[in-house]
């Protein structure tokens, strides 16, 4: 018999609207011909699967299961393709642990450290990664501008502190628009964190643990035409992506070495997607985040790479189900 897979998508955060654009891609990739897959949409009003009728069929969220035509479906493994909360946050993760079905991505405690920015890179940091200089802010214990230029020079990036696709992110140059940055940041997350700007080139990488090996995929350098690799930039296209990017290998390699260093680090799982700043007076690469969920729409940055690589997204799909199938099998 075919495993029986959950694809699971949606979710509760403004990121909802980037869960879709993957799950397209997702779905079109995925092998019908070794397993059975269920779509699963998680919403705030509801967890169901549409069957092709268009029914839809509630989750018993006693068991995640399903009843069709009076059979019940359980599910072998679960392929989580939320971007933002409950799906890259731990807290999915969490209630698949209680009940024993296996998963694709970073486990519960992981998930919820990546997803927040600070707790990210205080932990690459202690693992001897370079990171930008920055200051954490909590909506109950606010700091005024002034505060925080005591501390950070500017130029400075603001972002909410859990969350991604750069949602109420800002880059602030003057003094005068760090409260106007902040207060934008704070409409998205109750976190914020600000950080010093670092000057050099972009570069983002996909990291995966297969059945066989950790594999780096190759790096892409990003240049925005915006002032950041803002959500405009990402999804409006407003940006240019080398994939693979055009730079020495002793470059390239201080930037892989470094992307293991932060997978085993955060304790990752899965295919990830790994922000830096090559600094190049330091000859340094600087982690900016680690996306445990990355994108997978066909103009998403994984997906470029995996192509650079003469691999596929079906074979990429079909790998991460596995290693999570496999994970099961040995518990």
């Amino acid at each position: 018999m075919k495993p029986v897979i959950a694809f699971v998508t949606g979710g509760y955060s403004s990121e909802a609207v980037i869960s879709y654009k993957s799950a397209v891609t997702i779905e079109n990739n995925l092998d019908k011909e070794k397993y059975e897959v269920y779509r699963i949409d998680l919403t705030p009003e509801a967890w169901f699967h549409q069957t092709g009728s268009g029914e839809k069929v509630p989750v018993d969220r006693s068991d995640f299961s399903l009843l069709i035509n009076g059979k019940k479906v359980q599910f072998d493994a679960a392929l989580i393709g939320i971007h933002g909360t409950p799906g890259e946050d731990g807290r999915l993760q969490g209630y698949f642990d209680l009940l024993n079905i296996s998963y694709n991505t970073c486990d519960t405690a992981s998930s919820a450290i990546t997803f927040n920015k600070r707790y990210s890179v205080a932990v690459a940091g202690f693992a001897g990664v370079n990171v930008a200089r920055s200051v954490h802010i909590f909506k109950s214990h606010p700091l005024s501008a002034a505060q925080i230029l005591e501390q950070l020079s500017l130029p400075v990036f603001v972002k909410p502190n859990n969350g991604g696709s750069s949602i109420g992110m800002s880059k602030v140059n003057k003094a005068e628009d760090l409260a106007g940055a902040l207060q934008k940041a704070f409409a998205e997350d109750d976190q914020v964190l600000v950080e010093e700007f670092i000057q050099g080139r972009e570069f983002t990488v996909g990291v995966i643990r297969t059945t066989k090996e950790l594999l780096v995929l190759p790096i892409t350098e990003v240049k925005s035409k915006n002032e950041f690799f803002d959500f405009e930039a990402k999804y409006q296209g407003l940006n240019e992506e080398i994939t693979p990017a055009q730079i020495s290998e002793e470059m390239a390699e201080k930037v892989r070495s470094t992307a293991r260093r932060i997978y085993d680090a955060l304790n990752c799982r899965g295919v990830v997607r790994m922000d830096f700043i090559y600094n190049e007076a330091k000859d340094a690469p600087f982690f900016l985040e680690v996306n445990t969920i990355p994108g997978q729409s066909e103009a998403s940055i994984v997906p470029q790479q995996v192509r650079a690589m003469g691999w596929n997204l079906k074979g990429l799909y079909s790998d991460m189900i596995e290693e999570a199938l496999g994970r099961k099998a040995r518990s």
